[in-house]
């Protein structure tokens, strides 16, 4: 018997219980909102803020902890000052900031001019796709990019028209390619280095599940492209424009994107200081201040999962997760024949960490959590390591742009105050990915022995 299931001294017991937590908060935030639809409430899932739907679940959560309150309060505060989270948090801030200034400084306008001016009307979905897609495979952040790109694609829809869901729906999936795809996003990092696998050979399996995926993605916003009132576009003030431009730039260069939204929040109030008369620095500081504000719902959320998230995974939740999948394959690879077992390890690898993502909200931290185990299970069935790389990476995009609780949902529905449950179902990039890879684990692939010659 293997004893590769039993706990050691620092790893937590698998508990199922752990996971009521989370159980209680998706309830209470998407229960509400739903029951409230369909009483006819307006706003419905406005109704119920999120960070104090997931108040009851940090109280559960800290209940069920086996150490003394005082501990699992300390676990909590670890969980919520996690660098990961602190991060997402200063990336909100900053993104606030930026979007707040330029807008009030007329560089939100002035960018919408020039993407009417350049973008012909049938092509300004696809157009937003291809411009986040970039964005974010040079970057290799959905986060920065969403912070860059949001503000311009919400005028443009605004200005044109345009189903404003649909088009925040737009830059989270182009968000999400770059950002699975990017050879810098540290998904991939986390995926690649967890197989063993090159970040090149990743990225060539990764490319024939994503791009059709894509493609399918970019035709049905092609086809949902119909702007009701398409302004004539005045002249292009390349002054106010130049902070997006910049942002561009360096995003494409992969400059840190903190030091990028720093320096639009830099260019965005200097023009305006240049620019407009009117605009002194008591504004300029009450615009960043004012845009700071902006996230505090999603600020808070964050940090208040992220610390849920860690008593969950201290008490065996995500130890739970790990230990069901791995039993499950174990078990089919005893009765099948060894095409089905690989396939069957395959969607362990998916299913595992798709879980594990659920749970944690942060796909880099779903890979880390589950990538041992996804490597032991395709050693075992003959999976090569660039396939469990891609598997790891693509599922937890999958799920990370479909989470109402993720990151970028939250970032997209402060920015075009929109309900994150109304920006994750226009993610249709994310439905299609899941698709096309679930289709290509049925298909004939080869295994690690033959990849290996």
């Amino acid at each position: 018997m293997s004893n590769k299931t039993q706990p050691s001294a620092t790893e937590p017991s698998p508990s199922a219980l752990a996971l009521l937590p989370l159980g209680i908060f998706l309830a209470l935030f998407i229960g509400v909102g739903v029951y409230l639809t369909l009483q006819g409430v307006d706003f419905a899932f406005y109704q119920l803020p999120a960070p104090v739907a997931v108040l009851p679940a940090v109280v559960v959560a800290i209940l069920l902890s086996k150490e003394k309150l005082n501990k699992a309060i300390e676990q909590f505060l670890r969980g919520v000052g996690h660098s990961d989270i602190i991060a997402m948090c200063m990336i909100y801030l900053l993104a606030g900031a930026f979007a707040s200034v330029a807008k009030a400084t007329g560089g939100v306008d002035a960018t919408v001019n020039l993407g009417l001016a350049m973008l012909p009307a049938s092509m300004i979905l696809p157009g937003i796709f291809v411009i986040s897609a970039f964005i974010a495979t040079a970057m290799g952040t959905s986060m920065g990019t969403i912070a860059a790109v949001a503000p311009v694609a919400l005028g443009i829809a605004q200005t044109a028209g345009m189903d404003v869901a649909l088009t925040a729906g737009v830059v989270l999936s182009g968000a999400m390619f770059g950002d699975n795809l990017s050879i810098i996003s540290d998904t991939t990092i986390a995926s690649t280095r967890s197989q063993g696998c090159q970040m090149k050979d990743k990225f060539r399996e990764n490319i024939r599940i994503a791009l059709p995926a894509a493609i399918a993605a970019m035709a049905l916003f092609l086809f949902s492209s119909t702007p009701t009132d398409l302004p004539a576009t005045t002249q292009i003030e390349w002054l106010k424009v130049v902070p997006y431009i910049t942002i561009l730039v360096l995003a494409v260069s992969g400059m840190n994107v903190f030091v990028v939204l720093s320096l639009g929040i830099v260019l965005a109030g200097g023009i305006g200081l240049i620019a407009t008369e009117t605009y002194d620095l008591t504004t300029y500081g009450k615009d960043i201040y004012a845009g700071f504000g902006n996230m505090q719902e999603i600020f808070l959320l964050s940090m208040l999962i992220g610390g849920m998230g860690e008593l969950m995974r201290r008490q065996g939740g995500l130890a739970y997760l790990t230990q069901l999948v791995s039993r499950v394959i174990r078990l089919f690879s005893k009765q099948h024949s060894e095409g089905q077992n690989l396939r069957a390890s395959e969607l362990g690898i998916a299913g595992l960490v798709s879980m594990t993502n659920c749970c944690t909200a942060n796909n880099t931290v779903a890979i880390i959590v589950s990538g041992g185990v996804a490597r032991e299970l395709a050693e075992e069935n003959g999976v090569t390591p660039r396939r469990s790389a891609s598997l790891l990476d693509i599922f937890s995009c999958v799920v990370q742009g479909l989470l109402p609780y993720g990151a970028q949902a939250l970032l997209l529905g402060s920015v075009f105050s929109l309900s994150p449950l109304e920006v994750v179902s226009h993610s249709y990039y994310c439905l299609f990915l899941a698709v096309a890879a679930i289709v290509a684990i049925f298909l004939k692939h080869p295994s690690s022995k033959l990849a290996a010659a």
